[in-house]
């Protein structure tokens, strides 16, 4: 039986490679078409073109590591591989914990997550092929009135799921308030938003500042008792 540590590490050595090799992926196809095209922005040009994104979505990048890496364990690198984190993969993660009654951040979370993660990246694969197979003829489907409302309401039913999960504990341990440390945050975001400046161009820069914020709420309601952490029985699972 491997430990731990070889489990973790061969995961980090698998997913380092699979990050590589998607990147390869990503860049050749556009530069593949560019050199057939004769379509090879200069430098200047690229940079010009890029900045504006890489100045919104770097930050993001690097705020959403230290998001979901918890929350995923071994699985962020098929996980980021993969895409589709918020609106599909957190759900997918939360619903794997909370139906196996793991606690987060042991062994068999890591273990029940990625197992979830790995089988929701093959059905989509999957779902996107036939997709791709029967366009043509789903386009009266798919284009339909009644798909349209319904499409509609597929992110507000997943943002009520996390929430639901959220307020659930999982596992041996239950942690008690925890809500209490997103008030401020909130708070102080709403109120920048209507008073000061739309801060949607900047929620990149926002995560990064919004999280150590919320972690240090957390801390002070912890140390003041309004956040507590409980052990729970297995008779009360």
């Amino acid at each position: 039986m491997k430990t731990r540590e070889q489990f973790q590490k061969e995961m980090n050595k698998l997913g380092r490679i699979g990050i590589l090799i998607t990147l390869i992926l990503l860049f050749s196809v556009p530069l593949i078409f560019g050199i057939y095209h004769n379509a090879i922005p200069t430098f200047k040009d690229f940079i010009l073109a890029a900045s504006g994104l890489l100045v919104l979505f770097v930050p993001i990048a690097i705020s959403e590591v230290f998001i979901y890496t918890p929350i995923f364990g071994s699985a962020t690198y098929i996980t980021f591989i993969t895409g589709n984190i918020m609106n599909l993969k957190v759900p997918i993660a939360q619903n794997a914990q909370e139906l196996m009654e793991t606690t987060k951040g042991t062994d068999e979370s890591d273990v029940i997550t990625t197992l979830a993660i790995s089988v929701s990246a093959i059905i989509t694969i999957i779902f996107i092929a036939l997709g791709v197979i029967l366009l043509v003829p789903l386009e009266p489907i798919m284009t339909s009135d009644a798909i349209s409302t319904a499409s509609s309401y597929v992110l507000p039913a997943l943002f009520g799921a996390l929430v639901i999960g959220l307020l659930k504990s999982t596992g041996e341990i239950r942690v008690k308030g925890k809500v209490k440390a997103g008030i401020i945050p909130f708070i102080v975001l709403f109120l920048v938003n209507i008073f000061v400046m739309n801060t949607y161009d900047y929620s990149g820069i926002l995560l990064i500042v919004m999280i150590p914020f919320t972690v240090f709420i957390a801390w002070i309601l912890y140390k003041k008792e309004k956040i507590t952490i409980e052990i729970i029985e297995k008779e009360e699972k």
